[in-house]
């Protein structure tokens, strides 16, 4: 990575860095916004949005680190009496923490600068492919755009949505290039690795690509290059076939333990998706761009009907991409909001496109700064941890006296596996009526319980058991049963 943005600065054709004109280079807007995001970089996975999806990727990280490294067998820490091994997306995001792991030793804010790192990356790599085809302008409007969307506190997520989209979008900017000037073929190869590696991470992230068919089919490149793109996007495509269609079932089959969602029967989620169309309509207006972004995207969409078909229909192409994503999603899609990721960046474009059709710069630049501050603003509370949920970083330390670290444990956090990561066990998660229930924790026991945590405040509520109290605070209760 350092390799390849010493390449695209020194490659990159403007002064603006030398004659002062900051504000007007999209690489000062990146730096700004990295550093912004630094701020609580080293948080623990316990923000209000989606710490449940963190930690079923810091899980994976830490076995990793602790108990097997082999990539092909990811295991999460909520199996009960099971390896943990399951299916889910190709763990590179994972095994890049576990890699940082071996220098510093394990840490899970690893993940939230990686992210960030090549998140930011994929927002250069998104502003040049959009100045070589078109030009600075819209580029530079459309790139910031996506920086205060949806994907400005998610690139800071230990998740691997905008890193997926990224590492695909690095790989389009490759194509590009190599398609405009046909030589350096190392860029083939990285169009090959980076896309193949940003759909393992995480299919979906296959809308990124929506650009390629219009590459291939241009005539203005050569005969020849365009088809070595389509010969290695074909192959990029493998090896996420056999993962997701392939190998994930056999994982779950074999190793008995079903938990990472891989989506719905077209059927099934299209009637979801129906009956619950307002709400998925929201995620567009109310989460992508937020309301302001979200007219100027529509009008976008309007002027390119008008003025660009090749743009709108680039447009169409990619948003019949993301329907069929969302038709396998079904009502994940509605409670889900990362699901939008893949499909941000073409709401960028089609929002730039307004601004720059826009013949008073006062006003566009007016309608560019409304919608950063209301995506900015609107996600400001994501820097922020619940103090009810700060006793949590506790729970190892408390559980050290009663419970070794190789005894399965029961949790009250309902399905959110968020508490038995910081309680660095493996166990069950269960709901207050399941652990009420004396069949099931003889059952439980039967299979190696050890210990009951009971959580007062946080992912839970508190529970009188008739079994041996070893442990009680404010905010934990422990039995032994």
């Amino acid at each position: 990575m350092p390799h390849f943005i010493s390449i695209f600065l020194k490659r990159y054709n403007m002064n603006s860095l030398n004659s002062g004109r900051l504000l007007n280079d999209m690489r000062f807007w990146v730096f700004l916004f990295f550093v912004i995001r630094l701020y609580g970089i080293t948080q623990p996975p316990l923000e209000i949005a989606h710490n449940w999806r963190q930690t079923t990727v810091t899980m994976v990280a830490r076995n990793f680190y602790e108990t097997d490294n082999n990539i092909f067998h990811p295991r999460i820490d909520i199996g009960g009496q099971l390896s943990g091994i399951t299916g889910m997306e190709f763990p590179v995001f994972n095994y890049l923490i576990y890699l940082l792991s071996l220098l510093f030793g394990y840490d899970h804010w690893y993940g939230r600068l990686i992210n960030l790192f090549v998140s930011s990356i994929g927002i250069i790599a998104f502003y040049d492919i959009i100045r070589r085809l078109r030009n600075h302008k819209l580029a530079f409007y459309a790139g910031l755009i996506l920086l205060s969307s949806l994907w400005f506190t998610y690139s800071r997520k230990i998740m691997p949505d905008t890193f997926s989209v990224a590492l695909v979008v690095i790989g389009m900017q490759q194509a590009v290039i190599y398609l405009l000037k046909g030589t350096n073929h190392w860029r083939l190869a990285l169009f090959f690795l980076l896309t193949a590696f940003g759909l393992l991470s995480k299919l979906p992230a296959i809308a990124a690509m929506a650009l390629l068919p219009f590459l291939l089919l241009n005539k203005e490149y050569a005969l020849r290059l365009r088809i070595r793109i389509a010969v290695l996007s074909v192959f990029a495509l493998f090896p996420a076939c056999w993962w997701y269609f392939f190998y994930i079932p056999y994982l779950n089959e074999t190793f008995h333990l079903v938990h990472f969602f891989m989506g719905k029967p077209m059927l099934v989620a299209g009637q979801e998706i129906t009956s619950q169309w307002q709400a998925a309509f929201a995620q567009f207006y109310e989460t992508a761009l937020r309301y302001s972004g979200f007219v100027v995207f529509s009008g976008g969409l309007i002027i390119a009907l008008r003025k660009d078909k090749r743009l709108a229909l680039y447009a169409l192409v990619s948003l019949l991409m993301f329907l069929i994503l969302i038709l396998k999603a079904g009502d994940n899609f509605v409670r889900h909001s990362y699901y939008m990721i893949p499909f941000i960046p073409v709401m960028a474009v089609l929002a730039a496109f307004t601004l720059v059709n826009i013949q008073s710069k006062k006003l566009a630049v007016g309608l560019l700064a409304l919608i950063m501050l209301e995506g900015v603003l609107n996600q400001q509370h994501d820097f922020r941890l619940k103090e009810k949920d700060l006793p949590l970083l506790n729970l190892e330390a408390v559980l050290a006296d009663f419970s070794a670290t190789d005894e399965l444990v029961a949790i009250n956090s309902g399905e959110y596996p968020t508490p038995m990561y910081f309680a660095h066990r493996k166990g069950w998660v269960s709901s207050n009526q399941m652990l009420s229930d004396t069949t099931y924790i003889n059952e439980l026991s039967d299979n190696g319980l050890k210990t009951i945590i009971i959580l007062k405040r946080s992912f839970g509520t508190d529970l009188l058991l008739p079994y041996a109290e070893v442990y009680n605070d404010a905010d934990f209760r422990i039995y032994k049963p």
